[in-house]
Parts: C-alpha cells; structure tokens; sequence
C-alpha cells in the first residue's frame, strides 16, 4: 500500500511541475488564438498545425522530459530565450499600395548558390535525442524543400551520411576544441565530404547555468548510452563527427583561452568558405572581415549560453553597420513567424535560421513535421510581402519598418 502511495504522489508531483515547466520555464508563450481547441481534443496530424509555436507544445507531449528541457532551455532565468522572440514585436512593417505583387521571388543568393527561400536549418546537436530519424529526417526535409542545411559537428550521425539523405552539400558546423588536432580532423572530414562552408561557432563558452535543463533533468532517471558517457552527455566522446579521432586531450567545446589566434589559424586550413556564429557585436564583425571570413551570423545561441538580455534582432543592425556589406550577415534567435524572417531581411540579414522549431517539427512528426514547419514560415513570408509591397525578398529593406529596438 505504502508503495502504491509513493508511486501516485511521484507522478502528481511529476504533473505539477510540468504544468509549471510548461507556463514558466519555455520560450515565447503561447497565445490565446493558439489554445482554442475543443475539449479533449488531441492534435494528431501535421496538417492541424497552423503555426509553428503549436508544434512545441506537441514536442513537449512526445519527448521525455530531459529531451525536451535541454532544447527548451536558457541560462538563468531563461529570460535571454524569450527577449530574443519578443524583440521582434518592437519592429513595425509599413505596408505599401499600389504594387504589382502577383508574382514573388523569394530566393536569395550566397556563395554563388540560389537558394528558394531565406529560411535555412540551423545545426542543433544530437537530434536523435528527439526523434529516431534525427539529422537524416531533417536532411531529407531539406531536399524536399531544397532548403539550407547546416549540421553540427555533435550531430547523432556523421556527415556523409547526412550529404546522402539530404541529396547535396551541407554546411558544417564546428565546436572549438583545446586539441588542434582534432579540429582539423573534422574540417578534413567535411571538406572531403564535400562541405562548402564551414561555420565556427564562437559563443558556447563553458560555465552556463542551464536552470531549466537541471529541473527537467531531475525528473528524468532513465540510464541513457547511445549519446553519453557515465550517463552525462558527451558529444566528443560519443559522437559520429568524432569517430576514429584520438580525443583524450579533449576537455570541452570552445576552452576559454581560445584568441584571435585560432580564427587566423582557422582561415589557413580551412579551404573552402569559413563562417563565423555568435557575433554580436560590431567589433568583433569588424575583425572578422579584416581577418578573412566570408560570412558572419549574429547569434547567441538561442538564450542558451549567455543571460545577456540582448536579443540577436537586436545586435543585427550594429554588425550589418559594421560589415558594411562586404560579407552576408545571417541571423538566427526567435524567429517564429514569416513576419519574424520579414523584420529581420529589413534589417540587413541575408538569410535566418531556425532552430528549436526545427527540432519541434521533427519531434513532433519527424520529417513531415520539420517540413511542415519549412511550409508555414514560407506561406506566412509571401503573405507580408504582398502586405508589405515587396515583390522580391532584394526589395526588402529598411524603408519598409519602423525600427523601435534602440
């Protein structure tokens, strides 16, 4: 009987906080108009969904509570996470008449490759943490699309693999490492792969306080192998990307002592393009254009790594000053709606990237999911580019919003 008794209290308990990591603890809110379903109603097809932010809660449904805590997730109090959706609400779009807006272009060009819509896939790591298909569902979802992918170095499958299933190149994305060797070990890897850009991501910085993470962590004691190691998650030690390399010296992602030095060294053996994630300031664009980097994405990774409380929208406008267009400018950080991808091309961005709704659809419905996801920021893009007066993704510009972040 007393065991019976421990058993229900656990799961209430259980109950109770995820109800509270459900209203407290997640990303941008949903709203109102996103709620409205009749009771007991259950959404079980794709094409239910109407809007992206709808596929999170359907995640949080399908993942076990670990999973979904480490792709919810921000530092402190998660507060960075929700300032990057909300910065956008502080951007107005000015809609113009008497435009021909009949036929639309939404195709962007970088590095001499025609892309048919500004939304790319930006890398998240161990995506079979969310769903069995992992990166090759969501590789395959972006040759349907013929949308950009960009891998992380801690995906759950190796490149080539990837390459395959997405049926053309992928970006690889690339953690530092306090071992030269191993890092030219990856970058080989994708060259040779045939990657044509490799993206150094500079803002994972060790000693985050991932908060919600911990909570959801704690409710979760399954004993997991395929991607730890002594149950803790270790992409290094565990992941495809570092098969076959001797990573014993190898103490984390991105050591603190990590310079301008290493980006320079970068530059030399990285033969293909080399992009620079998680600039966010106009300095650091500055340097990296003097010292040969081909594209730059304003990110802070989400919220995920720093409690900054400035948003990524918000540091668009500095970089793309101080770049002066001489390179493309990507961002990415709480683009939820095509009017999101709208105020961002606006402020000088090239192309956006989407992560934790990727992750969301893929959970969710694996690859029709992550393709729905693609479907509906594409739809809702044309919408405010009728609105707007803008007939091709070119004429956007800053003349068509009123700017309110500074």
């Amino acid at each position: 009987m007393q065991k019976t008794i421990d058993t229900l209290a656990a799961r209430r308990r259980l109950l109770r906080f995820l109800t509270s990591f459900s209203l407290l603890a997640i990303g941008p809110r949903v709203g109102w108009s996103q709620s409205l379903q009749a009771p007991g109603a259950v959404r079980t097809l794709v094409d239910d969904v109407l809007s992206v932010m709808e596929f999170e809660s359907l995640a949080q449904t399908a993942l076990p509570p670990a999973h979904f805590g480490y792709i919810a997730t921000g530092v402190d109090d998660d507060r960075t996470v929700n300032i990057n959706h909300d910065a956008f609400s502080r951007v107005q779009i000015r809609s113009r008449r008497f435009v021909d807006v009949s036929h639309l272009d939404l195709s962007i060009r970088m590095f001499g490759v025609t892309w048919p819509t500004p939304v790319y896939l930006s890398a998240v790591n161990s995506q079979r943490a969310f769903h069995p298909d992992g990166e090759l569902g969501v590789a395959r979802a972006a040759a349907t699309r013929s949308t950009l992918l960009m891998l992380s170095n801690g995906a759950s499958t190796g490149v080539e693999s990837v390459v395959e299933a997405r049926r053309g190149p992928v970006w690889m994305q690339l953690y530092p490492t306090d071992d030269w060797t191993v890092t030219t070990g990856i970058v080989r890897r994708a060259q040779n792969a045939g990657c044509p850009v490799i993206v150094l991501t500079v803002d994972n910085i060790p000693g985050r306080n991932n908060e919600t993470f911990e909570r959801a962590s704690r409710l979760d004691k399954r004993v997991c192998t395929d991607c730890h190691a002594n149950n803790s998650h270790d992409v290094v030690r565990k992941g495809p990307m570092y098969a076959g390399l001797d990573v014993s010296r190898v103490t984390g992602f991105f050591p603190s002592n990590v310079t301008w030095d290493f980006l320079d060294r970068l530059r030399q053996l990285v033969s293909v393009k080399l992009v620079v994630k998680g600039i966010v300031t106009g300095e650091d664009a500055a340097r990296c254009v003097a010292r040969g980097v081909d594209a730059i994405v304003v990110s802070n990774h989400g919220g995920r790594n720093e409690e900054t409380l400035r948003s990524s929208l918000e540091c668009l406008p500095e970089v793309v000053g101080a770049v002066g267009r001489k390179i493309p400018v990507l961002l990415d950080g709480g683009i939820r709606r095509g009017t999101d991808v709208f105020k961002a091309l606006a402020l000088g961005a090239t192309a956006v990237g989407i992560g934790r709704p990727q992750v969301w659809g893929l959970a969710a419905f694996g690859q029709p999911g992550v393709e729905k996801v693609l479907d509906i920021y594409e739809r809702e893009l044309r919408v405010i580019m009728r609105q707007a007066g803008t007939p091709s993704i070119a004429s956007v510009n800053a003349e068509h919003i009123v700017n309110k972040l500074s």
